[in-house]
């Protein structure tokens, strides 16, 4: 009853009632948008072939632009080049010090880095689908392209990196002026856009007698235990007590309180499982397209279900956690803004002794997430060879599922509670992974 309440009181608030509505409508024309075929291409029998022929890979990326990739529609590079532009320059910051410096310039800064990002994503789009059209050309004799040429390869060009540069529009109008943040609920959108299908092609396997009805509620079961556990781990925090010496300011004595610094179970969010998926797949894609034995055999090696995949796997996701944890958090660097503000952390010294300690707490914290993150990516492939089953909402998908309604439901709490309405729990709040 709670929660019900807590939902009739969202349209009770004129501007969360439109925040809303506005989100839905967008997220409505992305869903459209995936259905409008790319000029000159033949959606069908392309979607077919790609769909046995692509692997493991092409059923990845077509993951995030939910179903649109393997369509070849408009939208079918979906917000892939935005993310990756994104990750590059947030590596670049670290590496590049001028880049460094703008980031840390403020609201000034980070505004120069979302137009750099903008300008990269366009070009990353514009290489990728003048990429797909001449790969289109050369497979199977060209028979998914009506004419092929160079005026087919500018047109899929512009139509491609057209639909990605609208996505990212889209994905901007929602953080303004909608609710949540916009790029991660195109990725939600594409991802739960395919959930009935899975369902029905459940239920029709259930009907058929190739699933028992026992298993299928075993599987639901775990699915909801998986997705609980999820909540939990995204939700998990190691609190560092910090304590700030008192000091005079003028004739006003500051500082003197307690708080705490915050460090996340999981801090490297869910591009463990993104790198390590796309660079262990690649090669396999590749060699599936290739007629020679032995590189056949490479590819069946590298793919789901086969040990050395599982094995690889798993470690790319423990080196990139660790990898991306070194990039986005400097210990020394939070010791020295802590130093320089009077804080300090119980029983440990000052500077260098502080740093070493962060470090500890994160590397053990690096740890436990990396193996969350190898358990939740690993468990659906295990449930397929051993069961025989289609087991969606698996892996990196149910991770960035989980993960962006968090964020959403954690904004719309923020907005009940400003109004002096209840959230949608009695105790504490709803936290996102920011």
């Amino acid at each position: 009853m709670k929660v019900l309440d807590s939902l009739r009181n969202i349209f009770k608030i004129p501007e969360l009632k439109s925040r809303i509505l506005f989100t839905v409508a967008l997220l409505a024309v992305y869903r459209i948008g995936a259905h409008i075929p790319t000029p000159g291409i033949d959606g069908a029998a392309l979607s077919k072939f790609l769909l046995e022929r692509g692997g493991a890979m092409m059923g990845f990326f077509d993951m995030f632009s939910g179903g649109a990739l393997s369509r070849l529609t408009i939208f079918a590079l979906g917000i892939m080049p935005y993310i990756s532009a994104s990750i590059i320059f947030q590596l670049l910051t670290v590496v590049i010090p001028a880049l460094g410096r703008i980031a840390k310039e403020g609201d000034a800064g980070r505004k120069k880095i979302v137009r750099y990002t903008r300008y990269a994503t366009v070009v990353i789009a514009a290489i990728q689908s003048f990429g797909i059209a001449v790969g289109l050309e050369g497979m199977s004799g060209g028979q998914f392209i009506q004419n092929p040429g160079w005026a087919f390869r500018i047109l899929t060009m512009i139509t491609l990196t057209s639909g990605t540069a609208f996505l990212m529009w889209l994905g901007e109008q929602i953080t303004e002026r909608g609710i949540g943040n916009g790029i991660s609920l195109i990725i939600f959108a594409g991802i739960v856009a395919r959930f009935p299908e899975a369902v029905f092609n459940t239920l029709n396997l259930i009907k058929v007698g190739e699933l028992n009805v026992f298993l299928a509620v075993f599987i639901v079961a775990l699915m909801l235990a998986v997705v609980a556990g999820i909540i939990f781990i995204e939700r998990g925090q190691r609190k560092i007590p910090v304590q700030y010496a008192k000091r005079m300011v003028g004739n006003k004595m500051f500082g003197g309180q307690t708080t705490h610094l915050p460090l996340k179970v999981n801090t490297a969010g869910v591009i463990p499982p993104i790198f390590a998926s796309s660079i262990i797949m690649f090669p396999a894609t590749v060699a599936g397209f290739i007629a020679i034995p032995w590189v056949q055999e490479v590819a069946k090696m590298l793919s789901p279900g086969h040990a050395l995949y599982t094995a690889s796997f798993v470690g790319m996701i423990i080196f990139f956690s660790f990898f991306y944890t070194a990039v986005i958090y400097n210990p020394m660097d939070i010791a020295e803004n802590l130093q320089k503000n009077g804080g300090f952390i119980y029983g440990i010294r000052p500077g260098q002794k502080t740093a070493d300690y962060i470090y500890k707490v994160l590397t053990r914290l690096t740890f436990i997430g990396a193996c969350y993150l190898s358990v939740v990516c690993v468990l659906p492939e295990v449930m397929i060879q051993q069961f025989n089953v289609p087991f969606y909402f698996g892996g990196t998908s149910l991770l960035i599922a989980v993960g962006v309604a968090l964020d959403t439901v954690s904004q719309i709490e923020s907005h009940l509670i400003t109004r002096s309405y209840e959230g949608f729990l009695k105790k504490g709040r709803i936290r996102g992974r920011r």
